[in-house]
């Protein structure tokens, strides 16, 4: 396996094809009733992780402020410790509000950025993000939050300012006011839209130079084949997963078709459906990379496995047309 590498739009930021997400490592927390943990993993298998992820080539981390409540960005800092790798780190504000009126209000930016670089023990970070589109009634916060991440970056604590949103609308809304270095969004086979050849967002990235770092790159692991349609998976209480109709059995069988045939054309492997969702998203131009969930070292081998094996024009041909028609 060798790593290869891509430069993210138009910024100096080089990273691995095949990079990594914390989301995982922050375990369980909820948002009012709503859970948006995880079941509490192992941390040190999460430290073994990312030791062998690093010392395979991987070297972007994706983070965010709201991850644990700040747990993941922590248990990153401790799991790099010592290590002689230089790595690029992303970590968002947006969806912790903590005791602010608004999560992008100017002053809540700023603490979020502080106390961010404290739990991670930088001095800057590499891609902080602006995690989701909303910026209030009639973007009444907008234009404070880009003047703070500017003097962020004026200052020295942030490198480059990325974007991250759930709807085309929100994107090109908010593109050309934040200009931002970045873009990220939830994209894999059953979810193209953003990725979608001659769509909004990808002409939008082309006119402004921009590339998608893509979450979601396996649909929490679905795209594995990781779950029986005929015993649908019982997710522990504080974990995402947890009542979605993506894991209920008449999602999971028809998916589950599909990645037979997949099975039939690549392999039957969890190694040959992860290189089956992750270079298909590489495939597009657009995509800067993917960042996968780990929980440990095996999930990290399974995903970095794919790494140097991109799919011919007539595989992702044949995979939209399965999916995605």
């Amino acid at each position: 396996m060798r790593m290869r590498y891509r430069r993210l739009g138009y910024t100096d930021l080089e990273v691995s094809e095949i990079s990594l997400g914390c989301w995982t490592m922050g375990g369980p927390n909820w948002k009012v009733d709503s859970s948006i943990g995880w079941e509490r993993p192992e941390e040190s298998e999460i430290i073994e992780a990312v030791h062998f992820a690093v010392d395979h080539g991987v070297n972007h981390f994706d983070n965010a402020d709201v991850y644990g409540n700040g747990h993941a960005e922590r248990l990153l800092a401790r799991s790099l410790e010592g290590l002689d790798a230089d790595v690029v780190i992303a970590t968002k504000v947006g969806h912790f509000h903590g005791t602010a009126l608004h999560a992008y209000t100017p002053l809540h930016i700023r603490r979020q950025c502080e106390q961010s670089l404290l739990n991670l023990k930088r001095d800057y970070i590499d891609l902080y993000y602006f995690h989701h589109g909303n910026f209030g009634p009639d973007d009444r916060y907008l234009e404070g939050a880009i003047d703070t991440m500017r003097t962020l970056q004026r200052e020295g604590k942030i490198r480059h300012i990325g974007l991250s949103a759930y709807s085309e609308d929100d994107f090109e809304r908010l593109v050309p006011a934040i200009e931002p270095g970045v873009l990220q969004a939830h994209a894999n086979l059953l979810d193209t839209r953003f990725i979608r050849p001659g769509g909004r967002i990808p002409r939008l990235m082309e006119r402004y130079g921009l590339s998608l770092v893509a979450f979601g790159p396996l649909s929490q692991g679905v795209l594995l084949d990781k779950f029986d349609p005929d015993s649908p998976p019982e997710f522990a209480s504080g974990d995402n997963r947890r009542n979605k109709d993506l894991f209920k059995a008449d999602s999971l069988r028809r998916i589950h078709g599909k990645l037979e045939k997949v099975k039939e054309r690549f392999g039957g492997t969890r190694e040959d459906l992860a290189r089956v969702a992750l270079q298909y998203l590489l495939a597009h131009e657009c995509v800067g990379c993917p960042i996968v969930g780990f929980r440990n070292v095996d999930q990290v081998k399974c995903n970095i496995s794919a790494a140097d094996r991109p799919l011919s024009d007539e595989d992702v041909a044949w995979l939209r047309e399965l999916f995605v028609k």
